[in-house]
């Protein structure tokens, strides 16, 4: 599988990383005092090697390859020139009365060095064996995705993984461009041998335009909305495609890739004009369309789907109201009576009413009070004072009122899906075969006989709402909630998992979304493949480690309660506890900026891609013209144009680029492939700043995610009314990965949408230099099988809890029964992990793991599906056993350790600050969003986010600039009062105004600015 974009020619090398980041990974690194300490101390079996070298030199010269080997794991040959400060620490630590002059040592002495290094660290060279193996991965790694970097990061963690230094990066570059062309040849013949002459013409029919309009125009459209008018649009191309879906469902296998790669593909289809796709090798072309009617056809059924889910909810909830409304009037209408009923009441002890009074004429005086039906019914509530109104009737009878409405908004949907069921759901499913039958003839359900419906799913506790006996005293079905009750049932079901179609993205059964039988017989190869050392291990040997590890814990948390050593802990009298809660966190728009003069946003931009080229990420959408690069600064003004919400029509106006300019830019160069690419550059330059470190959270990169809501102004299918953030209007949901105050992966997201399927997602998909190792969210970003999943994948889950004495009484678990536990310890586990579960289903849990891994499909919809409370099959069970584990260490470490409570917070905060920025950066049309389909808002959002990284480089620059500064001029002491100046800032960036691209700018003198910030009195107290 190829990315169009990354074909490698003849005459150029294939691009995967930009100079900084291959000076990153195959430089050699710079150290400051403290790595020239942690690197350059040598371990009892490194200073045993040294007396294999004579001299001081050759030592000299080890010690520095050993250092520069444990920070890249490759070698180096370097001068004294080049390494002059490192060189001299080494000579003043380990031979202070050795004179140093050179480092000149002879090459076999040099390769000596080499291979000791490798002994000790049981490190070998990439041979040409070795190679062998490393292009089989690649070819693996080519089938799950085809972007270069994904291939060349899988690479490296392989090569690191397999304890072997990483050949040149010209090596790779040769490596991973080769499989790729040749995955592309592969992919055309397998095309090319299993298309038939009436599927090409299929498929380039859609290419055609006959009607004025191109067909694959009309496909790519989506409904704005679950509008019935859209709806029915969408069930018709549905019907147009079907055919060459049953087509590629044929072809499709054969092609032996990834659901994700078919999903990339398909989105190709999104960025080339129709002129575009007939520039392309035809049969390429073809696989475009087979993967993009794949994956249309099955978003359909999504469509279909959510919208039936969203229909039924409406009609169940508009019941429900319309039940507790009738219970409200009833018991308002019988407490207005009931005061009358008391008047009526007080006329039997009314001393003026004479005892010989005909009891007619006391009747006629309480008639008067209350009428007879009234007081009737009154009395009827008095004497049955424990009468319970039943509100589900009243939502029954409501049904039967609207039955029409149910009808023409659910059978539509009915005719056009094929839902599939687990065996434990038949009889349900036999319900649903019989009225889908009988809405396709048209048959009204009255016309049927009782004993022809199926009705063994109906449940006891709905019977008595099903049935009417008529005047012969005969029982009947009363039809129409019959009909709702299937209705019901299927959308309940569908959201459990036990009801799904095959024929759709997040509705296929689990099973559909790993790993089939078939591939998981090479499951052996497979966990290799993947590199995860927990699933290596023995599960009985993990499981004894992780007891061990729990159980003392628990102990040494509750000692140091009960010592009184944990002084954080406030606990009651009741036995209640709680832990103080205070709000920190880095500040936005630190006054550190004040003193900068204004700079326009595009001046930023541009100085950015001095620094780190990202604007070259933005190749032309079609291969034949990658040699032609868009204008710079109309590229910015897109990116600009997209990020800010204002649009390219509105640009057009206030700036000196003509709309037709821009328009002509953003579909040619701005797709989300290459803003995502981009901002990956961006991200990794920040990375290189010698201020990046004085971010760390806890000396390690801490990351959080979290959504934004943003209103939208048209309707969009993912976009959902909430009236908490939106009013009256709809909106979507912009949720972030950031690290070290840089926003490194983000993802639109509906409203609706559980913000905890996402994280997993966000973390592993991201390509960045910035890898995350413990990774916090507030309680949305929590769920059953989170810290699990995160914790196979070498990651630390550690949520923000507010209700964190509610959490850990009702989640702390361990593996020994609670009646073994000290019973004076204040936090006891309330049950015992079920090891005997865990160990049964360790294989199920390493094919999800694998699953995940490979990208069988999108990972989100598989946490989704795991982390779903309806539906508890033993492997689900056993998956949220394991996260009970994690989860329990992670309770006691949270209470414990007051620095992890900090480090949580301040992550957490951190990517609040980024919120704050973001909604400034889009602050065009009052921040409503301006776009009109979901692709659209990807590409704003990700424009945004690139907006935001290059003002965060900037920011970074000048405070690495001064942390310089401070260093070159001895006072390094002032260190810690410029790591807490945030980069989120942005007071002293200009984004209004009329914008003028074409004339030529003042370039940014970072120089000068640093000395403005020395000498102003306002901030050279900071920098001293």
């Amino acid at each position: 599988m190829v990315n169009e974009q990354a074909e490698p020619t003849e005459t150029k090398r294939l691009k995967i990383l930009e100079t900084e980041e291959i000076e990153a990974v195959y430089g050699l690194p710079i150290f400051d005092d403290d790595e020239r300490a942690a690197y350059f101390t040598l371990s009892p079996s490194e200073r045993a090697a040294l007396s294999q070298f004579r001299g001081a030199k050759s030592p000299i010269h080890y010690i520095l390859q050993l250092g520069y080997f444990k920070a890249r794991r490759q070698f180096f040959t370097f001068s004294l020139k080049q390494v002059v400060a490192d060189a001299y620490y080494v000579q003043r630590s380990y031979f202070p009365d050795f004179e140093l002059t050179d480092l000149n040592i002879a090459k076999i002495t040099r390769l000596k060095q080499q291979n000791l290094i490798m002994d000790i660290w049981q490190y070998r060279l990439c041979d040409e064996t070795e190679r062998q193996q490393l292009r089989l991965k690649a070819q693996q790694l080519a089938q799950i995705s085809s972007r270069p970097v994904y291939i060349f990061r899988e690479l490296m963690a392989y090569l690191t993984r397999q304890r072997l230094v990483a050949p040149a990066y010209t090596v790779l570059q040769d490596m991973i461009g080769d499989v790729l062309q040749r995955e592309r040849e592969r992919l055309i013949a397998i095309a090319k041998f299993h298309l038939i002459d009436e599927q090409v013409a299929a498929l380039n029919s859609l290419l055609a335009n006959p009607r004025g309009l191109y067909e694959i125009t009309r496909l790519k459209r989506e409904p704005k909305d679950f509008s019935n008018k859209e709806i029915a649009r969408e069930v018709k191309r549905g019907e147009q495609i079907k055919p060459l879906y049953d087509a590629a469902q044929n072809i499709l296998p054969h092609l032996d890739i990834s659901n994700e790669s078919i999903k990339y593909y398909a989105s190709l289809i999104n960025y080339y004009s129709v002129f575009q796709m007939g520039q392309l090798d035809e049969s390429l072309a073809h696989i475009y369309l087979l993967c993009f009617v794949y994956h249309r056809y099955q978003k359909l059924h999504d469509n279909l789907i959510n919208c039936f889910i969203f229909r039924v909810r409406q009609l169940l909830d508009e019941a429900k109201s319309a039940a507790k409304e009738r219970v409200y009037l009833y018991r308002l209408e019988h407490n207005r009576n009931l005061h009358k009923a008391g008047q009526v009441l007080k006329l039997f002890a009314d001393d003026t009413i004479d005892a010989a009074t005909p009891f007619g004429e006391v009747k006629t005086k309480a008639f008067a009070i209350l009428p007879e039906a009234e007081l009737t019914q009154v009395a009827d509530h008095i004497i049955e004072q424990t009468i319970q109104l039943d509100e589900q009737l009243f939502q029954w009878e409501h049904i039967d009122q609207i039955a029409q409405r149910v009808k023409t908004r659910l059978r539509p949907l009915l005719r056009n899906i094929d839902f599939q069921a687990t065996s434990a759901n038949q009889s349900l499913m036999t319900a649903v075969r019989f009225l889908k039958t009988a809405v396709q003839k048209q048959k009204p359900l009255t016309q049927f006989k009782l004993e022809q419906f199926p009705r063994r799913f109906i449940l006891v506790k709905s019977k008595s709402y099903l049935y009417s006996t008529d005047t012969n005293g005969k029982k009947q079905l009363l039809v129409d909630r019959y009909e709702f009750l299937i209705y019901r049932l299927l959308r309940n079901h569908l959201e459990s998992g036990d009801v799904f179609c095959g024929d759709s993205v997040h509705f296929r059964s689990f099973d559909d979304d790993l790993l089939s039988d078939e591939q998981w017989q090479e499951k052996e190869a497979l966990i290799a493949q993947i590199g995860l050392p927990i699933l290596t291990q023995p599960v009985e040997e993990h499981l004894a480690e992780l007891e061990n590890l729990l159980e003392t814990r628990l102990k040494e948390v509750n000692q140091r309660i009960a010592s009184g050593e944990n002084e954080h802990i406030v606990v009651k009298k009741s036995g209640r506890w709680h832990l103080p809660y205070s709000r920190m966190g880095d500040t936005i728009n630190d006054p550190f900026f004040d003193a900068l003069s204004q700079v326009d946003i595009q001046a930023v931009c541009k100085f950015v891609h001095q620094r780190c080229q990202f604007l070259n990420e933005f190749t032309h959408v079609l291969h034949r013209y990658a040699g032609r690069k868009a204008d710079e600064q109309t590229l910015i003004a897109c990116i600009i144009a997209w990020g800010t919400n204002m649009g390219l029509g509105r640009m057009g106006q206030i700036s000196d680029v003509p709309y037709q300019t821009l328009a002509s830019t953003s579909n040619n160069f701005i797709r989300l492939e290459t803003l995502q690419k981009a901002n990956d550059s961006v991200v990794n330059a920040i990375a290189q700043l010698p201020i990046f470190q004085q971010y760390h959270i806890g000396d390690t990169i801490h990351s959080s995610s979290d959504g934004q809501k943003f209103e939208t102004q048209f309707h969009t299918i993912n976009a959902r009314y909430s009236s908490k953030y939106f009013g009256m209007m709809k909106g979507v949901v912009a949720y972030t990965l950031t690290a070290n105050h840089v926003p490194i992966n983000t993802e639109i997201i509906g409203p609706n949408e559980h913000e905890s399927h996402f994280v997993f997602d966000l973390l592993y998909n991201n390509l960045t230099d910035i890898q995350p190792t413990i990774h916090s969210t507030d309680t949305h970003g929590a769920n059953e099988v989170n810290f699990g999943i995160l914790h196979f994948f070498g990651y630390q889950f550690a949520p923000r809890y507010r209700d964190i004495y509610d959490k850990v009484s009702q989640g702390l678990y361990g593996f020994k029964h609670p009646s073994q536990y000290d019973s004076d310890w204040l936090l006891r586990p309330i049950r015992k992990i079920r090891k005997k579960l865990v160990i049964e289903e360790w294989e199920n849990m390493q094919r999800i793991m694998v699953s995940l891994a490979l990208k069988t499909t999108t990972q989100s919809i598989i946490i989704g599906k795991l982390s779903a409370y309806a539906r508890k099959n033993k492997t689900k069970r056993a998956l949220w056993e394991y996260d009970n584990i994690i989860r329990s260490l992670y309770f006691l470490n949270y209470v414990d350790l007051l620095s992890l409570r900090r480090y949580v917070q301040q992550a957490v905060n951190r990517g609040e600050s980024y919120h704050k920025f973001h909604r400034t950066v889009s602050h065009a049309n009052f921040g409503r969003l301006r776009f009109k389909t979901e692709g659209e808002q990807q590409i704003w959002n990700e424009c945004g986010r690139l907006i935001a990284n290059c003002i965060i480089f900037y920011n970074a620059t000048i405070l690495s600039n001064v942390l310089r500064y401070q260093t070159d001029n001895g006072r390094s002491s002032s260190k810690v009062s410029i790591e807490k100046v945030s980069p989120i800032a942005w007071q002293h960036i200009n984004f209004y105004g009329r914008f003028e691209f074409t004339k030529s700018f003042q370039p940014i003198d970072m120089d000068a600015i640093v000395q403005e910030l020395v000498t102003r009195p306002g901030t050279s107290s900071l920098i001293d």
